[in-house]
């Protein structure tokens, strides 16, 4: 596979960020909720997008954004399949939003939902998350060169823990083993907070998992870093080298945004884009963000719908080149 995707991928994050930073505030919204807003989280619990949702969650409560609460619910199964299509049935229910995740393009591309995301209601962007790599801290591995010389050693049984196949975690792996002409035997797990606390019990040999999923596993001196899959090296995790630093451009992101069902009214879709934009300038989001590996990206409304569709197409060439690798 080709390293073009993953700097697309990058310049389509560039080019979003320009975008968010000339656009006009959107009106302050009439409509209010009438009762509890159902979170929906298209994963498991653990992970990156459960832990932000309920980040979320949290902040919203603390800082009075809301005069009713907000109730994360993941949906999880089918990688998110569960999450989009209960999305899909709710259309035009203003009291349901989704925390997405790049299963958000890639599950409608591999599965016969019915489910078309552009059909629904753009919210706002939040960040885009990262991804590294990582090994157990006794695994007597510590550069790039002893990580590549382990998995050929292995001839095919090296363990690299995931989420579902087909998902964000797969996709990093077939980077990697394009990259680096190497094979490892992928194990789909439920969420990354699985991945991480399996690759800590010795379960499987290796994650990509999104630093946030493994940061306090390696604060506690149980799992290493060898690089991370970015342009730039990341303020949290400054002692460790970017893939492109070491030779090997490879670069992938994940969005963290959330859309609604389809069929809102303008004045919905405003309050909850408005409510988004109120959190972003919190301080308690920019410390998580900053600490726990998340670039802050903030993306609204039709701009944002233009990103998904920019993206769904990056998804679907990666797809494609894992199916014929030549």
């Amino acid at each position: 596979m080709p390293s073009r995707f993953t700097r697309r991928a990058a310049l389509g994050v560039a080019a979003a960020a320009a975008l968010s930073t000339a656009l006009p505030a959107p009106a302050l919204a009439d409509w209010q909720p009438s009762r509890p807003v159902e979170m929906v989280i298209m994963a498991g619990q653990g992970g990156g997008a459960d832990r932000l949702a309920r980040l979320f969650q949290s902040i919203i409560q603390q800082e009075g954004l809301s005069r009713l609460p907000f109730m994360p619910v993941n949906k999880g199964g089918g990688s998110g399949a569960e999450a989009l299509r209960y999305l899909k049935d709710n259309e035009g229910n203003p009291h349901i939003i989704m925390a997405t995740l790049n299963s958000f393009f890639t599950t409608p591309l591999q599965t016969d939902l019915g489910v078309d995301i552009e059909e629904f209601t753009p919210l706002a962007r939040m960040a885009v998350d990262t991804f590294a790599l990582w090994v157990h801290v006794d695994s007597g591995i510590e550069t790039l060169e002893d990580y590549i010389a382990a998995v050929n050693a292995a001839e095919g049984s090296w363990r690299m823990g995931g989420t579902g196949s087909g998902q964000e975690d797969s996709l990093v792996t077939a980077l990697l083993e394009a990259e680096f002409g190497i094979t490892h035997t992928y194990v789909p797990m439920g969420g990354g907070g699985d991945v991480a606390t399996a690759l800590v019990g010795g379960h499987i040999d290796s994650t990509v998992n999104n630093p946030s999923e493994a940061m306090s596993f390696w604060q506690a001196g149980r799992v290493r870093p060898i690089a991370v899959f970015t342009d730039e090296r990341i303020e949290a995790m400054a002692d460790i080298p970017t893939f492109a630093e070491l030779g090997h451009p490879i670069e992938y992101y994940m969005q963290r945004s959330f859309v609604a069902p389809g069929g809102l009214t303008e004045e919905q879709q405003s309050y909850y884009i408005e409510l988004l934009r109120a959190l972003n300038e919190t301080e308690a989001w920019q410390n998580y963000a900053r600490e726990q590996a998340l670039f802050t990206d903030f993306l609204y409304g039709d701009d944002l719908m233009a990103y998904f569709i920019e993206q769904r197409e990056l998804h679907a060439q990666i797809l494609a080149s894992m199916d014929d690798p030549s």
